[in-house]
Protein backbone atom coordinates (compact mmCIF):
# COMPACT_ATOMS: atom_id res chain seq x y z
CA UNK A 1 0.00 0.00 0.00
CA UNK A 2 1.46 3.80 -1.11
CA UNK A 3 2.12 6.22 1.30
CA UNK A 4 0.87 9.86 1.15
CA UNK A 5 2.19 13.04 3.08
CA UNK A 6 -0.17 15.98 2.31
CA UNK A 7 -0.46 19.28 4.87
CA UNK A 8 -2.78 21.98 5.03
CA UNK A 9 -4.24 25.31 7.36
CA UNK A 10 -7.48 26.37 8.99
CA UNK A 11 -6.34 29.82 8.36
CA UNK A 12 -9.07 32.08 10.64
CA UNK A 13 -8.97 36.19 11.12
CA UNK A 14 -11.07 37.82 13.39
CA UNK A 15 -13.60 40.26 12.05
CA UNK A 16 -16.86 42.17 13.06
CA UNK A 17 -16.69 39.94 16.79
CA UNK A 18 -15.99 36.56 15.68
CA UNK A 19 -14.05 33.95 13.98
CA UNK A 20 -13.95 33.50 10.24
CA UNK A 21 -12.20 30.54 8.40
CA UNK A 22 -11.31 30.42 4.82
CA UNK A 23 -12.60 27.24 3.00
CA UNK A 24 -12.27 26.15 -0.45
CA UNK A 25 -14.80 24.50 -3.32
CA UNK A 26 -12.14 21.90 -5.10
CA UNK A 27 -13.30 21.80 -9.10
CA UNK A 28 -15.98 19.48 -9.18
CA UNK A 29 -15.57 15.55 -10.73
CA UNK A 30 -16.52 12.46 -9.41
CA UNK A 31 -14.23 12.78 -6.67
CA UNK A 32 -14.75 16.14 -5.58
CA UNK A 33 -19.07 15.76 -5.34
CA UNK A 34 -20.27 15.33 -1.54
CA UNK A 35 -22.92 12.88 -1.53
CA UNK A 36 -26.21 14.11 -3.02
CA UNK A 37 -23.99 15.63 -5.24
CA UNK A 38 -23.56 19.19 -3.07
CA UNK A 39 -20.29 21.08 -3.98
CA UNK A 40 -17.80 19.94 -1.59
CA UNK A 41 -16.14 22.38 0.82
CA UNK A 42 -12.80 21.89 2.64
CA UNK A 43 -9.88 22.87 4.06
CA UNK A 44 -6.57 24.07 1.38
CA UNK A 45 -4.07 21.16 1.90
CA UNK A 46 -1.74 19.81 -0.74
CA UNK A 47 1.38 17.43 -0.92
CA UNK A 48 4.52 18.42 0.21
CA UNK A 49 7.39 19.18 -1.92
CA UNK A 50 10.74 17.82 -1.70
CA UNK A 51 12.61 19.53 1.48
CA UNK A 52 9.68 21.29 2.27
CA UNK A 53 8.12 20.64 6.09
CA UNK A 54 4.76 20.11 6.92
CA UNK A 55 4.47 23.59 8.31
CA UNK A 56 5.68 25.47 5.36
CA UNK A 57 3.36 23.25 2.42
CA UNK A 58 0.44 24.32 5.00
CA UNK A 59 1.12 28.02 4.27
CA UNK A 60 1.94 27.92 0.91
CA UNK A 61 -1.20 25.72 0.18
CA UNK A 62 -3.18 28.27 2.09
CA UNK A 63 -1.61 30.95 -0.30
CA UNK A 64 -2.20 29.09 -3.35
CA UNK A 65 -5.75 27.87 -2.91
CA UNK A 66 -7.29 31.08 -0.94
CA UNK A 67 -5.21 33.89 -2.06
CA UNK A 68 -4.33 34.90 1.25
CA UNK A 69 -1.09 35.27 3.40
CA UNK A 70 -1.32 33.37 6.86
CA UNK A 71 1.05 33.06 9.62
CA UNK A 72 1.81 29.99 11.41
CA UNK A 73 0.10 29.74 15.15
CA UNK A 74 -0.21 25.48 16.10
CA UNK A 75 -0.43 22.27 14.91
CA UNK A 76 -4.00 21.07 15.39
CA UNK A 77 -3.78 17.45 14.40
CA UNK A 78 -3.18 14.67 12.02
CA UNK A 79 -6.23 13.17 9.92
CA UNK A 80 -5.73 9.90 8.54
CA UNK A 81 -7.57 7.83 5.99
CA UNK A 82 -7.50 5.44 3.02
CA UNK A 83 -8.74 6.13 -0.19
CA UNK A 84 -8.16 3.69 -4.05
CA UNK A 85 -6.95 5.75 -6.59
CA UNK A 86 -9.46 6.49 -9.14
CA UNK A 87 -6.95 7.18 -12.26
CA UNK A 88 -3.61 4.82 -12.66
CA UNK A 89 -3.99 1.24 -11.53
CA UNK A 90 -6.28 2.00 -8.84
CA UNK A 91 -4.54 1.43 -5.98
CA UNK A 92 -4.94 1.77 -2.33
CA UNK A 93 -3.36 4.65 -0.61
CA UNK A 94 -2.94 5.20 3.29
CA UNK A 95 -2.91 9.52 3.49
CA UNK A 96 -1.69 11.31 6.31
CA UNK A 97 -3.03 15.37 6.34
CA UNK A 98 -1.34 17.38 8.72
CA UNK A 99 -3.37 20.15 9.76
CA UNK A 100 -2.23 23.62 10.80
CA UNK A 101 -3.56 26.82 12.49
CA UNK A 102 -3.33 29.66 9.88
CA UNK A 103 -4.19 34.09 11.07
CA UNK A 104 -4.96 35.47 8.28
CA UNK A 105 -2.57 38.88 7.73
CA UNK A 106 -3.29 39.96 4.20
CA UNK A 107 -5.13 39.36 0.77
CA UNK A 108 -8.08 39.16 -0.74
CA UNK A 109 -9.68 35.57 -0.17
CA UNK A 110 -10.58 33.89 -3.78
CA UNK A 111 -7.55 36.35 -5.57
CA UNK A 112 -5.86 32.89 -6.98
CA UNK A 113 -3.67 32.19 -10.33
CA UNK A 114 -5.29 31.00 -13.22
CA UNK A 115 -3.52 27.73 -13.15
CA UNK A 116 -4.89 27.11 -9.37
CA UNK A 117 -8.49 26.96 -10.87
CA UNK A 118 -7.81 23.92 -12.83
CA UNK A 119 -7.67 22.87 -8.88
CA UNK A 120 -10.18 25.06 -6.76
CA UNK A 121 -13.39 26.64 -8.06
CA UNK A 122 -14.13 29.37 -5.33
CA UNK A 123 -12.70 30.61 -2.13
CA UNK A 124 -14.75 31.80 0.79
CA UNK A 125 -14.69 32.87 4.44
CA UNK A 126 -17.56 30.95 6.40
CA UNK A 127 -18.55 31.33 10.28
CA UNK A 128 -16.26 29.11 12.06
CA UNK A 129 -18.55 28.47 14.52
CA UNK A 130 -20.63 26.85 11.54
CA UNK A 131 -17.31 24.82 9.73
CA UNK A 132 -18.07 21.88 12.20
CA UNK A 133 -21.20 21.94 10.52
CA UNK A 134 -20.39 22.89 6.71
CA UNK A 135 -17.32 21.50 6.00
CA UNK A 136 -17.91 18.51 3.83
CA UNK A 137 -15.22 15.71 5.41
CA UNK A 138 -15.52 14.37 8.99
CA UNK A 139 -11.59 14.52 9.69
CA UNK A 140 -11.80 18.64 8.33
CA UNK A 141 -15.08 18.98 10.79
CA UNK A 142 -12.94 18.30 13.45
CA UNK A 143 -10.08 20.45 12.58
CA UNK A 144 -12.42 23.08 12.47
CA UNK A 145 -13.09 22.20 16.06
CA UNK A 146 -9.66 21.88 17.58
CA UNK A 147 -9.14 25.42 15.93
CA UNK A 148 -12.42 27.00 17.82
CA UNK A 149 -10.98 25.46 21.08
CA UNK A 150 -7.45 26.66 20.67
CA UNK A 151 -9.15 30.39 19.52
CA UNK A 152 -11.48 29.70 23.03
CA UNK A 153 -8.47 29.27 24.95
CA UNK A 154 -6.04 32.29 23.15
CA UNK A 155 -8.20 34.91 23.59
CA UNK A 156 -5.82 37.21 22.55
CA UNK A 157 -4.72 36.12 19.48
CA UNK A 158 -7.86 38.54 18.43
CA UNK A 159 -5.89 41.58 19.27
CA UNK A 160 -3.48 40.16 16.11
CA UNK A 161 -6.21 40.79 13.62
CA UNK A 162 -4.77 44.32 12.02
CA UNK A 163 -7.87 46.08 10.88
CA UNK A 164 -6.39 47.94 8.05
CA UNK A 165 -5.00 45.03 6.06
CA UNK A 166 -7.46 43.86 2.75
CA UNK A 167 -8.97 40.89 2.77
CA UNK A 168 -12.94 41.81 3.27
CA UNK A 169 -15.22 38.76 4.19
Amino acid sequence: MEREFSAGGAVVRHREGRWWLAVIEPQSDSRTRARGGKPVMALPKGTLDPGERPEQTAVREVREETGVEADLIAKLGDVRYMYVRSWGNGERVFKVVSFFLLLYLAGEVGDISADMRIEVRHAQWIALDEAPLRLTHRGEREVAERARNYLASHPDLSLRFLPSRSGGI
